[in-house]
């Protein structure tokens, strides 16, 4: 029991170190800044973080979420991040248990973080990210449970339906409904859950875009102008889609064999 319960807290803290290098990408990417290189540094006096103050969690804790050397306030959405990665990394270890089929998954589950995050903050999908990580899908499909073939027909279907409902709704309302990230990025989980997945995950982003969207117009007083990040919703269904998508999938197909 306390051997396992030291490999979770192993994987908890691996989870929210990896939480807090996606930290890194929510910010740079944006601002077209290199992920790499400078190392951590606050963003108001430009001090390099130390080792010290760069431990997941603890250390905005310690410091209060502020800079040890200016005081700036960090904004809560950094340990959030990190936590709630180290509780991702915790669950599907549970969940698929010490296989490779993990890597792939948590592969896509971070990347979508980090769009979701973005697209929240700037209603951009970066294209540094949906773009490769296509590519990645394929070369990951030895270790999924899905063909190449799968793979690329996941990317047709999740690229050409959103570019389809895309281009028709520009005709109809003359202005542009959808951008060609949400496009790219369907087309991305596409290639790492295949034809199936890309299907269930545009479902279910549509149903929770829909209630979402409804929610954050009320919310925002802006109106049907009201740019919703249709992107967070895709992603969510994609995490519900390789989780609990074929179980889904066959409760739905039961329901409709059921009614005559």
């Amino acid at each position: 029991m306390t051997e396992q319960l030291f490999l979770y807290f192993i994987i908890f803290l691996f989870g929210s170190s990896v939480g807090s290098f996606l930290n890194v990408c929510i910010y740079r990417l944006p601002r077209e800044e290199s992920i790499i290189s400078p190392r951590s540094h606050c963003t108001i006096c430009n001090k390099p973080i130390l080792t010290r103050d760069n431990i997941p969690i603890l250390s905005y804790i310690l410091l209060r979420g502020r800079c040890r050397n200016c005081g700036e306030k960090f904004s809560v959405i950094y340990p959030f991040i990190e936590f709630l990665t180290g509780i991702i990394f915790l669950y599907f270890f549970y969940f698929f248990g010490f296989n490779l089929k993990i890597v792939p998954y948590l592969v896509l589950t971070c990347s979508l973080i980090v769009i979701s995050v973005i697209d929240i903050n700037c209603r951009i999908i970066p294209n540094e990210i949906s773009i490769p990580f296509i590519f990645l899908g394929i070369l990951f499909t030895p270790l999924l449970p899905i063909k190449w073939s799968d793979s690329l027909l996941g990317i047709l279907f999740g690229g050409g339906i959103l570019y389809s409902i895309a281009v028709i709704y520009a005709l109809v309302a003359k202005k542009e409904g959808m951008g060609m990230g949400d496009v790219k990025l369907l087309a991305m989980i596409g290639a790492f859950l295949g034809i199936k997945g890309a299907v269930v995950t545009l479902l279910l982003g549509s149903f929770l875009g829909t209630i979402g969207g409804f929610a954050a117009i009320l919310l925002s007083g802006k109106g049907r102008d009201y740019p919703i990040p249709f992107g967070v919703f895709l992603s969510i269904g994609a995490v519900i889609s390789l989780l609990w998508g074929n179980d889904l999938l066959d409760f739905y197909l039961g329901l409709m064999g059921g009614v005559r």
